[in-house]
Formats: structure tokens, C-alpha cells, sequence
């Protein structure tokens, strides 16, 4: 099993950084850094958009973030239909990395604001299916 595990709806089932699902697994949420040049990436890429290099390592984005922007979706794409309304948000890490996710929906709307401390967290859908949301810290 692989990538087809990412989400609710996998559009690959294969990808060069399918090991994004087994640190979930873990808990662990990662994206991959350039060993040539540094930058770093989430979602995680394997090849370096800046170098050209392929020469890329995994990093754990853990701590705190703070919630940047978000927005709260009144319609859904396939496969995400029943799931409206649901809030997607943008964190951004103390080493800058900035993660794009659903906001966990325990937290009330109206206390979801720009500024505020996020973390990250694994989910497990059921079924062998994983993904991650960005709670409250």
C-alpha cells in the first residue's frame, strides 16, 4: 500500500514521495528539503524546483504555527460533497514552512482567526485511509 491511502480521494495511487502516508502513520507529518540547495516543500516534492537537484531528505514540521489565512467551503469537489461546510486554513511554521489543510472542525467558527496557534495532526479516515488537519495549539 502507498499513496492510494492519502486522503479521501486518491487521484494517484503511486508517487515518488508515497512515504508522505507511513510518517502519517506515525503521526508524523513531513515535508522534504532540497540537500543541495535548502529549500524546503510541503506538500513534499522530490525534485527541487529551484536546483533541479533530486538529492531531497525528509524534515518533521512539528511545533507551533500560526494560522495565516483560511476559508470555509460552501461547496466541494467530487468525492468531498457530504463533508460542507468545512474550513481550510494555511499555517505557517517557525522555519517558514507553510502548510496548507482542513481546520479541525471541533473548533467553533467564530474563534478561527488569522494569528492564531495551530499544530498538525494525522486523522485516520477509516478504511486505511489517512490524512492531516491543523488543530488548535
Amino acid at each position: 500500500m502507498g499513496f492510494e491511502q492519502f486522503g479521501i480521494v486518491s487521484f494517484t495511487s503511486a508517487t515518488k514521495a508515497e512515504q508522505f502516508v507511513e510518517f502519517l502513520k506515525s503521526n508524523e507529518l513531513r515535508g522534504t528539503v532540497c540537500l543541495d540547495c535548502g529549500a524546503k516543500f510541503f506538500p513534499p516534492r522530490t525534485d527541487c524546483c529551484y536546483c533541479l537537484s533530486d538529492r531531497m531528505d525528509w524534515f518533521t514540521i512539528s511545533g507551533e504555527g500560526r494560522l495565516v489565512s483560511f476559508t470555509t467551503a460552501m461547496f466541494a469537489p467530487a468525492g468531498f460533497e457530504k463533508d460542507v461546510p468545512y474550513t481550510l486554513g494555511v499555517a505557517e511554521f517557525a522555519d517558514g514552512t507553510k502548510v496548507f489543510g482542513r481546520v479541525d472542525r471541533s473548533i467553533p467558527q467564530e474563534q478561527i482567526k488569522v494569528g492564531m496557534a495551530m499544530k498538525t495532526r494525522a486523522v485516520d479516515l477509516g478504511e486505511g485511509r489517512l490524512t492531516y488537519e491543523l488543530v488548535a495549539a
